[in-house]
């Protein structure tokens, strides 16, 4: 029969559901051959999951999945910038690409790719022939460029948020029905896919002139008549890119099908054997199990052993299913006594915040989440308000009826969350505990499964709640996002429903305790309670201490340097304008690239997909290494521009009303255990360059205090002489010497008296270049020598020190065996990708490499850490900052040489007893008013 009246359509984004298995599951590998797969994983889950709920009216008749055949399209020829602002794929997500395709034939679903067309274009041909046909059409996608398809028999559906989107909704995010949204979209540009429009001008003001004008086209025919002038002319300055803009945006319809038809795209059930080898071939037993069961057939045999560094994801317990609707909201004295009464009688208890910002110290509580058994959770919404702040002109702050008194709620729980005898069990502990300091109570004792799973499962994903219930619960949690929305129209957490907050905060609550109650044994069966009980847990502490406290900042200072920035970036641009003789925009790489390359003529020029010539930093440091100054002033002038916006002017958006910056941690940012820090990054201040130093200068000491940095000399390597067993290095550290110039005599058999001090330069960038496995090409770039040398340089350094070489390819093959490496301290970083073939096969050995170094160093800082509170206890001395080997101190002035006699202790004393290292520890410090005098 063929398609029309009574059939329904369902058009699926391939493209949305690999992007957005690829970001919302951890990077998974096939354990026969390390093959990437965790996009297909997810795609697979996604598609099964689509397929179950083919069912009742809604259910299609029709179905297909869509994909992009490439990232080039007949676009390009329109604009050859299109796109140009889209990152590389990343490299593990490439093989993935086919695999995904052969997944939808396999679940015996059409599958539609054309060359240079996007999937969007398909699918736009496609619903509209439905729609001409008398079918109804579902294109299963929330991407905005295809709301103008909405209409008629055609709709949308956001799987994400199980929402549908018709004309009012599309008209609802763009202020025009759909067919007048591509006359938006091109007067507002987009930056993502790089369409220029209207400079200027917004959906906002977009929509209001094309209702205003009735279509595009009239709209600038009449642009003389608009009354603002900066409005005006901006029409009518760019009307022709406005009309290429509304090319780019407005889809295809009739794109060559090359044969395909609607009846070609009749549902089909999956033929069971095709599915389940393909889903045994992958190595996905859950699904494939679960996909058996659904076709009422046998799965195959797969080799069930859990692969590397997943020995403790055993199937969870048999709780009672997660039920939001389930959750209790307490709001009177008598529910809440009873709450704390469960506690108390449990000895532990999950707890969870909801605040109004994600910045610890400016968040608001909004309430507080509990569970003292899974399935068993409540909500205690203190701060929610009574508008839903959809609308400023009606958002209420008067809060909303239904709550206690945070005064009183705060009462009645600290007694038991100060209690030593019960646990606390949090998610992002720090977070929290910040948060219940601020409002007076000091929670302890605590326990924390984000870090929990950091000490499990170091490199194998990542920790968020979201990822750890999928993963290790099969449940996904409600995407706060559906409470929030995003964009413009976000909300914050106090203007959401209490009913909807009870669902979704209490859940947390649940989630949390299950995953305490999976990992709390699986640390000792993993042999990492050590790592976890001694390195981990401890640090939070610590941590919100230092970012509570801060470090002064001097705005003044900022600002001069933003100024002399300022001044030396125009400076600059005048030199390069000079050299290029002519004028154009330094930061256009397209425009750097013409002169370069067409204009000047030199050689490397290389042009990447969308027609421009790259011009990253490898480009330009290669032609200054040739003489060309032209690209050196460009690489000075992108270093000032980046030191200027990134620092001097964004830090001055940091400062509190004390004068202080917070920086706030990450511990599980790093695969290694080195922390991070973020909002805003103190750690990556360049050092390097006169001016980078020079921000340090902002950073000052209050009147009467002084700052004081303590640093690791070199720890990295020694950690390196000792693991690698390198006597006459070891033998150079205890002796105290000058290791790069012993490097350099043993390498190049010359004298350490008088040595060349580029014979030094080139053994130091050969000592700290070898534990980061450096490739002969990448040090003769550091070096500027030809690679042949630079290799020759290695190879003489493994045949000095034979045992380098020996630890790294024992490294390896460990991780190869067991996929994880370990620490000195037992701190277990995952390898899953050690086995894997291709260009990613040298990344991750020269990570498995440099992870036992770089995880020891960072286990000694974390020791030292921890200990330092009771070190300086007394001392009117605060730790502030940690930045790798350095911790920064602010010490009043008569307590200087105590404190670094008492914190050079503690961190010189760091490794022991837990490790004896072949060689000292030894910590530089120095003193001055501000950051850049004192390191």
């Amino acid at each position: 029969m063929a398609f029309g009246k009574g059939h329904h359509l369902h058009l699926i984004d391939g493209s949305a559901f690999i992007f957005r298995a690829y970001h919302a599951l951890p990077p998974l590998t096939r354990k026969s051959d390390g093959l990437p797969i965790g996009a297909v994983a997810g795609f697979c889950n996604m598609l099964f999951k689509y397929v179950e709920g083919w069912n009742g009216s809604d259910a299609p008749t029709h179905a297909a999945v869509i994909f992009d055949y490439s990232s080039k399209t007949f676009r390009n020829e329109i604009y050859d910038l299109y796109k140009a602002n889209r990152p590389e794929l990343p490299e593990d997500l490439k093989p993935q690409f086919p695999l995904t395709r052969e997944a939808t034939r396999a679940f015996n679903i059409a599958c539609i790719e054309r060359q240079d067309y996007e999937a969007d274009d398909i699918i736009a041909t496609l619903a509209t022939q439905a729609d001409a046909a008398g079918g109804s059409v579902t294109i299963i996608s929330s991407d905005k460029d295809l709301m103008q398809l909405v209409g008629g028999g055609i709709e949308m559906f956001d799987a994400m948020k199980a929402k549908r989107i018709g004309v009012e909704e599309v008209q609802e995010k763009f202020g025009v029905k759909p067919d007048r949204v591509v006359d938006v979209q091109a007067l507002a540009g987009d930056s993502v896919d790089n369409i220029p429009g209207a400079p200027g001008i917004g959906i906002k003001t977009a929509a209001l002139l094309i209702n205003e004008y009735g279509d595009l086209e009239t709209l600038l025919e009449r642009a003389e008549e608009i009354k603002q002038p900066k409005r005006r002319q901006t029409l009518i300055d760019n009307a022709e890119q406005i009309r290429t803009s509304r090319r780019l945006v407005e889809l295809c319809r009739e794109t060559p099908m090359d044969g395909v038809t609607l009846d070609d795209l009749e549902v089909k059930d999956p033929v069971a054997e095709d599915l389940l080898e393909f889903l045994a071939r992958m190595e996905f037993r859950t699904l494939t199990k679960r996909v058996a069961d659904k076709l009422d057939a046998t799965a195959p045999e797969i080799d069930d052993a859990p692969a590397a560094g997943e020995e403790s994801a055993k199937a969870a317990p048999d709780w009672p299913a997660i039920a939001p609707e389930s959750y209790e909201c307490v709001t009177e004295p008598a529910a809440l006594a009873e709450w704390i009464s469960a506690i108390r009688e449990r000895g532990y208890v999950a707890v969870d915040t909801e605040t109004t910002s994600l910045d610890e110290m400016q968040a608001e509580l909004v309430g507080i989440c509990l569970s003292v058994e899974p399935g068993r959770a409540c909500y205690i919404p203190v701060g929610h308000r009574a508008g839903d702040g959809g609308d400023d002109l009606f958002a209420s702050d008067a809060l909303a009826e239904g709550q206690m008194p945070l005064a009183e709620v705060l009462a009645a729980l600290k007694p038991v969350l100060e209690d030593d005898a019960v646990l606390k069990i949090f998610q992002n502990a720090k977070y929290d505990t910040k948060i219940f300091a601020r409002n007076g109570i000091r929670v302890a004792p605590i326990d924390d499964t984000m870090l929990m799973s950091y000490a499990l499962h170091s490199g194998l994903h990542n920790h968020g709640m979201d990822v750890l219930s999928e993963r290790y619960l099969n449940h996904q949690p409600i995407p706060i996002k559906s409470l929030l929305g995003s964009g413009k129209s976000q909300i914050t957490f106090d203007r959401v429903p209490i009913s909807d907050a009870v669902k979704y905060a209490a859940e947390d609550a649940d989630v949390t305790l299950r995953l305490w109650h999976l990992f709390k044994p699986r640390l000792h069966q993993a042999r990492v309670t050590t790592v976890y009980e001694t390195l981990e847990r401890p640090l939070v502490p610590v941590l919100a201490g230092m970012e509570m406290t801060g470090v002064r900042v001097d705005r003044e200072t900022l600002s001069r340097m933003s100024n002399a920035f300022a001044q030396k970036m125009a400076q600059l641009e005048d030199e390069i304008h000079e050299l290029a003789g002519e004028k154009f925009n330094v930061g256009s790489p397209k425009q750097l690239g013409e002169i370069l390359f067409d204009k000047m003529g030199l050689e490397g020029g290389k042009k990447g997909k969308a027609g421009a010539y790259a011009t990253g930093a490898d480009v330009l440091e290669d032609l200054a290494a040739e003489g060309h100054d032209l690209p050196a002033r460009v690489l000075d002038w992108r270093q000032v521009s980046k030191l200027k916006s990134t620092y001097t002017d964004a830090l001055q958006t940091h400062i509190d009303e004390m004068g202080r910056v917070h920086t706030s941690y990450v511990q599980t940012g790093a695969n290694t255990g080195r922390l991070a820090s973020t909002d805003p990054n103190l750690q990556n201040i360049p050092v390097r360059t006169e001016e980078g130093r020079r921000i340090r200068e902002a950073f000052i000491a209050p009147e009467g205090s002084t700052l004081v940095s303590l640093d690791y000399s070199q720890i990295e390597l020694r950690i390196l002489a000792h693991v690698a067993d390198l006597k006459e290095m070891k033998q150079a550290f205890r002796d105290g010497l000058d290791i790069h110039a012993m490097t350099a005599s043993e390498m190049f058999n010359v004298p350490i008296e008088g040595m060349d001090p580029m014979i030094r330069r080139q053994a130091k960038a050969i000592n700290f270049g070898v534990i980061y496995g450096i490739s002969g090409f990448g040090l003769a770039r550091n070096l500027r020598i030809p690679r042949a040398e630079a290799q020759g340089f290695i190879d003489r350094y493994f045949e000095r020190f034979p045992g380098i070489k020996a630890y790294m390819d024992a490294t390896v093959a460990f991780a190869k065996e067991h996929g994880y490496v370990e620490t000195l301290f037992g701190r277990r970083i995952h390898t899953p990708e050690i086995n894997a073939k291709g260009p990613h096969a040298g990344f991750a050995r020269r990570a498995a490499i440099n992870a036992p170094i770089q995880g020891a160093a960072a286990d000694v800082i974390r020791r030292a850490m921890v200990r330092m509170p009771a070190a300086i206890e007394g001392l009117p001395a605060k730790m502030l900052l940690q930045v790798h080997d350095e911790l920064l101190f602010e010490v009043e002035n008569g307590a200087i040489d105590d404190t670094i006699a008492k914190v050079r202790t503690v961190m010189e004393g760091a490794s022991d007893p837990a490790v004896k290292l072949d060689v000292p520890l030894t910590v530089d410090a120095g003193t001055g008013r501000n950051w850049a005098e004192a390191h």
